[in-house]
């Protein structure tokens, strides 16, 4: 025979959490700003590499500042215009990331 229970007798049970709650309700989203930063084929290895490497902000910096020293030592006399604005805006962009990081490190001082 099967078990048959009337309301609010026997097997009830009921968990009340209200963190579970919200989370279910919005999708796991705590904060008021989440950042998703894509989808990654293995999100461990790319935390690790945020964790011991670097930031993103970082290493963009380092790949610009290689970039920067590759085209101090390249001829761009015979480029076309468009490529000469494209790494003039490039440098520009550089030199105002530097300006900036100073004028943050005197404002520290």
């Amino acid at each position: 025979m099967p078990n048959f229970y009337l309301p609010l007798s026997g097997n009830v049970r009921q968990d009340i959490n209200p963190w579970t709650w919200w989370t279910r309700i919005s999708n796991g989203q705590l904060g008021f700003i989440n950042i998703n930063m894509g989808k990654s084929s293995d999100p461990a290895l790319e935390q690790q590499i945020l964790d011991d490497v670097g930031s993103y902000g970082r290493q963009i910096g380092q790949l610009g500042d290689a970039l920067e020293a590759v085209l101090s030592h390249m001829k761009t006399d015979t480029w076309d215009p468009d490529a000469k604005e494209a790494v003039e805006a490039f440098k520009f962009q550089l030199a105002e990331i530097r300006r900036l990081k100073r004028s943050r490190a005197d404002s520290k001082a």
